[in-house]
C-alpha cells in the first residue's frame, strides 16, 4: 500500500515511527513549512521533518493545499492511503479524495467528546476519567468523520497535558498500524459519530493560563494539570510572574489569591471556594523547584497574608 504521511509535532513523529517499524511503505511526507524556534528564532524543520529526512523520505511543505500546484503535486504520487495526525492544514475536499481509499487520521480524544485543536489538555481541565485516540475516515468537517478505530487509557489523578499526550501517542501510533492492516483486509466497519455529544476543543493560550484565583480550587487544580508543560499557569506575587509547575487541593480559606500557610510542603492559596497548594514554581529567571527549596531561600517573598494575582 503506497501511504502518504502528513503531520507536523512530536505526536505525529510517533505515529510516523510507528508505521516505519510496521514496514509500512511510505512514499512521501507533508508537513508545515519550518518555523523559528529557540532564543536564536532559527528556522527549524518540525519532528516529523526531521524523521523523513533520516529515513530518505521525499518531504513536501506547502503552505496550503488549497493551491493548484500542490494539489497536482501530491496526485501525481498516486497514493493508495493518506494518513494524518496533527498536520495543521485544511485538506480540501480535491485533497480528501485523491487517494485510494481515502484519507484517515488519528485524533486524540475519544470522539465525539472533544473536536478540535486541544483534546489531551481540554480532557483534563474538564475533569474527564478518561481519553483515547480514534482512528477517523476524514472529511470536510472538523474531526466529523466516520469512526474506524478506538483505544481508551484513564486519565489518572497526576496525569499532566505532557503525560496524557506521550501515552496517546503510543495508543495512537499502534491504533493507526491496526487500522491500516485492518482497512488492507476491508474488515473495519466505519461507525457516524454522533455530534449532539461534540465539544469544541479549542486552542491553548497563554492568556488563559492566567490564574483566576476566584475560580474553584478542584477547577484550578485540574488546570495546572492540564496546561503543563505548556502554556504553564501563572500568577502574579510581588510584581513578578510566578510560574506554577504542580499543585494539590489545600486547606483553609480566605480572601480569593491570599496566601494563607507557607511551609516546605507546599504554598497554601485560597481560591473562590476551597484552597490551592502549590508544590513546584518557577521564578522569573529560574528553573523550576519544589516550593520547599524556594521557602528555605526567599522566605520572606511568601509570607502569609500576602496576595496573588495583584
Amino acid at each position: 500500500m503506497r501511504i502518504v504521511f502528513a503531520g507536523t509535532p512530536e505526536f505525529a513523529a510517533q505515529h510516523l515511527q510507528a508505521l516505519l517499524d510496521a514496514g509500512k511503505s511510505i512514499i512521501a511526507v507533508y508537513t508545515q513549512p519550518d518555523r523559528p524556534a529557540g532564543r536564536g528564532q532559527k528556522l527549524t524543520p518540525s519532528p516529523v521533518k526531521q524523521l523523513a529526512l533520516q529515513h530518505g523520505i521525499p518531504v513536501y511543505q506547502p503552505q496550503t493545499l488549497r493551491d493548484p500546484a500542490a494539489q497536482a503535486e501530491l496526485a501525481a504520487l498516486q497514493a493508495d492511503l493518506m494518513v494524518v495526525v496533527a498536520y495543521g492544514l485544511i485538506l480540501p475536499q480535491a485533497v480528501l479524495d485523491m487517494p485510494r481509499l481515502g484519507c484517515i487520521n488519528s485524533h486524540a480524544s475519544l470522539l465525539p467528546r472533544w473536536r478540535g485543536a486541544a483534546p489531551i489538555q481540554r480532557a483534563i481541565e474538564a475533569g474527564d476519567s478518561e481519553s483515547g485516540v480514534t482512528v477517523m475516515q476524514m472529511e470536510a468537517g472538523l474531526d466529523t468523520g466516520p469512526m474506524l478505530l478506538k483505544v481508551s487509557t484513564p486519565i489518572s489523578a497526576d496525569d499532566t497535558g505532557g503525560t496524557l499526550h506521550d501515552r496517546l501517542a503510543v495508543l495512537g501510533s499502534q491504533a493507526v498500524v491496526q487500522a491500516i492492516d485492518a482497512l488492507a483486509a476491508g474488515s473495519l466497519v466505519p461507525e457516524a459519530q454522533d455530534d449532539s455529544l461534540a465539544t469544541y476543543a479549542h486552542k491553548l493560550s497563554k492568556d488563559e493560563a492566567r490564574i483566576d484565583w476566584t475560580r474553584p480550587a478542584v477547577e484550578l487544580e485540574r488546570l495546572v494539570r492540564a496546561f503543563n508543560p505548556w502554556p504553564i499557569c501563572h500568577s502574579m506575587l510581588n510584581g513578578e510572574t510566578l510560574k506554577i509547575h504542580g499543585a494539590c487541593l489545600g486547606e483553609g480559606q480566605g480572601a480569593p489569591g491570599q496566601i494563607l500557610d507557607a511551609n516546605k510542603d507546599g504554598l497554601t492559596i485560597a481560591c473562590g471556594e476551597g484552597a490551592l497548594r502549590l508544590t513546584r514554581l518557577q521564578l522569573p529567571g529560574g528553573k523550576p523547584l519544589s516550593f520547599a527549596d524556594l521557602y528555605n531561600s526567599r522566605r520572606d517573598q511568601f509570607a502569609p497574608g500576602l496576595v496573588l494575582g495583584q
